[in-house]
């Protein structure tokens, strides 16, 4: 089996395909649709074979069916044919779950990503479980607005920092995990890792995407 894994993100789309040496970064944007994206993942691993595609969505994703239409893209996502569109078998899941799955060393994680905004999702014994724990309330708005981008830029790595500790201390109450892996490209902005937390690398989405196809991990 030779997988082809696309990671969507607002401002890139990545890509990478098994036995290639180095990803591949298309430029996507606010505007982005599916129909832009296929035809440019195409030309970009037109010289990588695959059989099989993995594609982390920045969105609610159940059972490979995109169930809400990205923040940072265009529209048209939810009733996109990927599977027509690439001719072979296509596997779905949320770019948090994606990165979370390919951070997994064993017993119970929490993946946190720290980027546009927040992404969240757990693994359980080689079980992946995506989470929406982002849009919970904290403060005056929610987890999400205190630890995404927007929030870092306006008031501060030092403040934006404070706010992720806090919510790690809670997510740690709260879910139970044996540890919790900061990943997002914010992730490497902070000057502090907390207690029982390690650092994760977006380079690990790819990984998830190739052990999507693999027996002994579920979705």
């Amino acid at each position: 089996m030779k997988v082809l894994v696309i990671d969507i993100g607002g401002s890139n789309i990545k890509i990478l395909a098994t036995g290639a040496d180095d990803r591949i970064k298309i430029p996507s944007g606010s505007d982005f649709s599916p129909e832009e994206m296929i035809p440019l993942v195409k030309k970009h691993a037109s010289k990588w074979e695959y059989d099989h595609v993995s594609i982390g969505f920045p969105g609610i994703v159940k059972n490979s069916d995109i169930l809400t239409e990205p923040v940072n893209l265009g529209h048209g996502w939810e009733t996109y044919d990927f599977e027509a569109a690439f001719g072979c078998p296509i596997k779905i899941i949320n770019d948090a779950a994606m990165q979370a799955l390919g951070s997994y060393e064993g017993k119970k994680m929490l993946f946190m990503g720290l980027g546009t905004g927040l992404g969240t999702a757990m693994v359980i014994n080689n079980v992946v479980i995506p989470m929406e724990a982002a849009h919970l309330p904290y403060r005056k708005a929610t987890f999400e607005a205190y630890l995404g981008k927007a929030y870092f830029f306006k008031k501060g790595a030092k403040k934006w920092e404070k706010h992720v500790h806090k919510a790690v201390e809670y997510f740690f109450r709260a879910f139970q995990p044996d540890e919790i892996v900061l990943g997002g490209g914010n992730s490497k902005e902070l000057k502090n890792i907390p207690d029982r937390c390690r650092l994760g690398s977006n380079k690990h989405a790819f990984k998830g995407g190739f052990r999507l196809w693999e027996e002994d991990f579920r979705v």
